[in-house]
């Protein structure tokens, strides 16, 4: 019979197995939810701090088919579920959140380019290293008052905080990877009549793009903070500002839908990355 004991290395689980086993804690959380809600509301049937199922379903419709209290749209009598959504106050900020996280995320671009030189080109190293070693150490959300000072409470003070907050982090990762490639390789594309470029793009590149994109998923939860965070200061829509509104209204029936909803998207980019790079790169294995 296989041993199944938890501290067994060699153990070796049934699919079938695997997946009740990766259910199990779901299923504890779910039950001891359900039972606080239980019990806080015998006690209080009024109680908003742990929503009841009802309270929960109820909060979920009304983010999904009705609109923000600040919004000027007046849903007709015969609006379609579609236009209800299209109006509804988590479309309106999952959008508004949605568009500042994707702008970040192009901007990482360059910031990966920069690493990848500066890895790889003395010069660039040493114009650029100690910076990005020193402007790493620099709390970002220390920046903010400043950001705002010179970007306004608009979009971009939002933007820009994401990236100082992310890009450090991701150059010296990315620099680490270029300087784990075989130096065999870049000796071995220069005998072969390879130019720098051809080096840096055709030799260097695809082989620690992977990792870049790895890189990317693991900075996922860490953009989505810096964006809650310039949110939840100045902003008039959004997932974060959402939250916030609701906090003060205790409005719990609308938030943990909100925290799950966020949780939901992040999931989903992350297991899209992961899928788009073992498509891009099947010999990779991480």
């Amino acid at each position: 019979m296989t041993n199944l004991s938890p501290f067994d290395i060699q153990a070796r689980p049934n699919r079938l197995l695997m997946q009740a086993l990766s259910a199990l804690v779901f299923i504890v959380c779910i039950g001891l939810y359900t039972h606080t809600s239980i019990v806080r509301h015998r006690d209080n049937p009024e109680d908003r701090i742990v929503p009841s199922g009802a309270q929960l379903m109820a909060g979920i419709k009304s983010s999904v088919l009705e609109p923000a209290e600040e919004s000027d749209y007046i849903p007709p009598d015969n609006a379609s579920t579609w236009e209800l959504v299209h109006h509804s106050m988590i479309w309106t900020d999952t959008m508004a959140s949605g568009s500042r996280f994707l702008i970040s995320l192009a901007l990482l671009i360059p910031c990966v380019v920069l690493a990848v030189h500066i890895g790889l080109f003395p010069i660039f190293g040493a114009v650029f290293m100690r910076f990005v070693l020193f402007f790493d150490k620099i709390v970002a959300l220390s920046l903010l008052p400043i950001l705002f000072i010179v970007f306004g409470i608009e979009e971009w003070s939002k933007i820009a905080l994401i990236v100082i907050g992310v890009a450090p982090t991701m150059v010296l990762d990315t620099i680490g990877m270029v300087k784990a490639v075989p130096r065999e390789q870049i000796v071995k594309a220069f005998t072969l009549d390879a130019n720098n470029f051809d080096v840096a793009y055709r030799v260097v590149f695809p082989q620690i793009l992977p990792q870049i994109i790895n890189s990317l998923r693991l900075n996922l939860k860490p953009m989505m903070l810096f964006l809650f965070a310039g949110e939840m200061i100045a902003a008039s829509n959004g997932l974060a500002y959402r939250i916030a509104i609701m906090r003060r209204h205790m409005g719990m029936d609308i938030i943990i839908p909100y925290v799950l909803w966020v949780a939901l998207l992040l999931f989903l980019i992350d297991l899209s990355l992961r899928i788009l790079n073992r498509r891009l790169h099947p010999w990779f294995q991480a």
